[in-house]
């Protein structure tokens, strides 16, 4: 059965989402029959690459609110990130473009690595503080999950691999997809949001026994924590 994933490598609440539904998948007794695929998703492509800005001064910028609400958003996203397991570094964050980034996602899913590179990336961007926009860091990211020097060059100038990223966001926008991450379930039902291991094993095991079915369609039946187009986390 079939789980695709829409994900951006700049959002905080997709990073939680992967934990959780990773969490809820551990739990699952047909896991081995779950077919992850991740999917690009961009929340802001026009985004100029900054390494040298403050994150919070940033944020606090592009949202015109005061930079101490700022840092209380990103401490809720914090705690958040606590009950996930992941101990987030917001403060050596580099506001940076996800493009490149999800260059090498693409390129890692015709290699079967795409969770290994989506994991890779979240670390770099949350709590390595790296720049997921830098070529040198990238080639680093792609070489420690399994790609070549070469595969990943070629990546970052790809049109086949831009075009792949494109492609996942038209998909996205004929879903109605706004806001990430997101999960479709067979095809089925869709979860917005990072919601908590037991709604992810709920829905995975009433999607899995109507998938032998064939049942097909979607609606989304939820909605959680998210990051959106407008740059809203909550």
């Amino acid at each position: 059965m079939k789980v695709n994933i829409w994900s951006d490598i700049r959002c905080p609440f997709c990073y939680v989402g992967k934990k959780k539904f990773e969490k809820a998948l551990s739990q699952f007794p047909h896991a081995d029959k779950i077919e992850v695929t991740w999917h690009s998703f961009q929340l802001d492509p026009s985004l100029e690459t900054q390494p040298e800005v403050n994150p919070y001064d940033y944020f606090s910028k592009i949202k015109g609110i005061p930079v101490s609400q700022a840092k209380a958003m990103h401490e809720h996203a914090k705690n958040a990130g606590k009950e996930a397991g992941i101990d987030f570094n917001f403060d050596d964050t580099k506001v940076a473009n996800s493009f490149k980034g999800h260059l090498l996602i693409q390129l890692a899913k015709k290699k079967n690595l795409a969770d290994a590179m989506e994991e890779a990336l979240f670390e770099e961007q949350f709590i390595s503080g790296k720049n997921i926009d830098d070529e040198t860091v990238l080639l680093e990211t792609g070489k420690s999950v399994g790609l070549t020097e070469e595969e990943v060059k070629n990546a970052l100038v790809s049109d086949e691999m831009a075009h792949a990223v494109a492609q996942d966001g038209l998909m996205a926008r004929q879903l109605g997809i706004n806001a990430v991450p997101f999960f479709v379930f067979n095809d089925k039902y869709g979860i917005s949001g990072a919601q908590q291991p037991e709604h992810f094993l709920e829905v995975l095991t009433k999607s899995f026994e109507e998938f032998s079915a064939g049942d097909k369609g979607l609606q989304i039946i939820s909605q959680g924590e998210s990051c959106d187009t407008d740059g809203n986390c909550d």
